[in-house]
């Protein structure tokens, strides 16, 4: 799957806008276009690697860290809220978060999952 076919519909309008909107594409002259459509293509590689790709690899660590979610696992929620899973339901948990104190969160909060006995020894 080559690079385009991956990008929006939109993302290609605006790079064929900045192309047609270039000088060299304005003047009508033969050649000098080039460099334009080379530096544009360069930079739809640097921001692929720099920022597509980062971001699809952390939400897919985050949907299988979601979904390997099971009873006893201590977790982190976004919020901060430190807790053991007591209960888990195909979209909420349940985290104990002290002595007979749960809270239901949606699978989505939980930020990390923690090593056995951390709770314990904070």
């Amino acid at each position: 799957m080559t690079l385009f076919a991956r990008l929006p519909a939109r993302t290609l309008l605006a790079l064929a806008g900045i192309l047609m909107a270039s000088p060299a594409f304005a003047e009508g002259g033969p050649g000098g276009g080039g460099f334009e459509l080379i530096f544009i293509i360069v930079m739809m590689v640097v921001f692929y690697f720099f920022l597509i790709r980062p971001q699809t690899k952390r939400a897919k660590e985050h949907r299988e860290l979601v979904g390997g979610l099971a009873k006893g696992d201590e977790v982190v929620t976004s919020g901060g809220i430190l807790g053991k899973i007591n209960k888990v339901t195909e979209d909420y948990v349940v985290i104990e978060i002290a002595n007979n104190l749960e809270v239901k969160v949606q699978k989505h909060a939980v930020q990390a999952t923690l090593p056995k006995g951390t709770i314990k020894s904070v």
